[in-house]
């Protein structure tokens, strides 16, 4: 299936139109462009935006041929070689640069300003890249090929894309609740909801709908989400409950599995001895809250409370206790279970 109409309505306006891109989809990289950068931060964009590109050329010239470098590891020469050289599969080539940010710098602009005012007709250069400093190279490529961004997205757009993509890539329909609670818990990370979202339509089953309960059993916790979870066991003040739960932690995790429970441990004492110098200075407790970052905010009111009980001293000797237990995880002698053991035993004391 055609990756155009999932993207219809979705794409980034282009920093540059060209004599050549008024033929074209406005914004879009046409068969017609010689050079195309793809540049920002989202990751799937410019992925999606190539394999668009690949499909109108083929579409244009028939078969193609493909070639990858990477931007860092990549003389420009060599780049310029293959897009000046004739193929020798087919009549004409397709050349990415990934990495593009490194690969365009001081040296290389002049040279590749001049290649943008005569490239070659049998090749189209794609050039991929997290950022793009603009300049003379900007008003180059505008006459004969086009700059499209790939910014992050905001929630909304997000949302709006799942319930689109959902129906055109997956043949599943979500309405628009549930593609915001899908959101919600993944970010605006076109890629990762990508991913989920083909799963929970297989879940659903084709022409079938993705419901909010899916999305809460198939859809893993976020890393927040997770690092409360057990945080929550670390100040609920039972320590029966609290090695209850951190055997089911390391039993069910994957490999490694200590890694995010000295994380939340960690991140805990360190809000902990935060909150406890703060409050000693008169510091308010919603401004603390607030530069802390204490979410959820059910979780707030409990660390102030135990962070008043504690004290500076003490918090600061339970944050150094938590840095002890990261050292010792990245040794493979140490037993991580009695250690995580200890180390929730004194969170549960310091709560009580």
């Amino acid at each position: 299936m055609s990756t155009r109409a999932a993207y219809n309505g979705f794409v980034a306006k282009a920093s540059k139109t060209s004599r050549a891109g008024s033929k074209g989809a406005a914004g879009q990289p046409g068969a017609q462009h010689r050079i195309v950068v793809l540049v920002g931060k989202e990751l799937f964009l410019r992925t999606q935006y190539t394999s668009m590109l690949k499909e109108k050329l083929e579409k244009e010239h028939g078969e193609i041929e493909v070639f990858k470098f990477e931007g860092d590891q990549t003389d420009l020469a060599e780049v310029l070689d293959e897009c000046r050289s004739f193929g020798l599969m087919a009549t004409h080539k397709m050349v990415i640069v990934d990495e593009a940010d490194s690969f365009v710098n001081a040296t290389t602009r002049p040279m590749l300003e001049r290649y943008a005012q005569g490239p070659s007709d049998q090749a189209t250069l794609v050039l991929r890249a997290g950022k793009w400093n603009k300049g003379k190279l900007d008003d180059a490529i505008g006459t004969c090929g086009i700059i499209v961004k790939c910014d992050t997205v905001d929630e909304g757009t997000a949302c709006r894309w799942v319930v689109k993509r959902a129906r055109t890539a997956y043949n599943a329909e979500i309405d628009q609740r549930t593609a915001a609670g899908l959101v919600e818990r993944l970010g605006a990370d076109l890629g990762r909801i990508d991913s989920e979202l083909g799963k929970l339509a297989v879940g659903a089953g084709e022409g079938n709908p993705i419901t909010q309960q899916m999305v809460t059993e198939l859809v893993g916790l976020t890393r927040e989400e997770e690092v409360w979870a057990i945080q929550s066991y670390l100040l609920c003040g039972d320590p029966d409950r609290a090695l209850s739960e951190l055997r089911v932690i390391l039993g069910n995790s994957p490999r490694d599995n200590s890694v995010p429970v000295v994380f939340a441990c960690s991140d805990l004492a360190r809000k902990l001895m935060g909150a406890s110098e703060a409050l000693a200075q008169g510091v308010n407790g919603n401004v603390i809250g607030k530069e802390l970052k204490l979410w959820p905010a059910a979780s707030k009111d409990t660390i102030l409370r135990t962070a008043k009980r504690l004290g500076p001293a003490r918090a600061r000797a339970l944050f150094d206790e938590c840095v002890a237990a990261d050292v010792a995880s990245k040794s493979s002698g140490a037993d991580m279970g009695i250690m995580l053991e200890r180390l929730m035993l004194s969170f549960v004391a310091a709560s009580r």
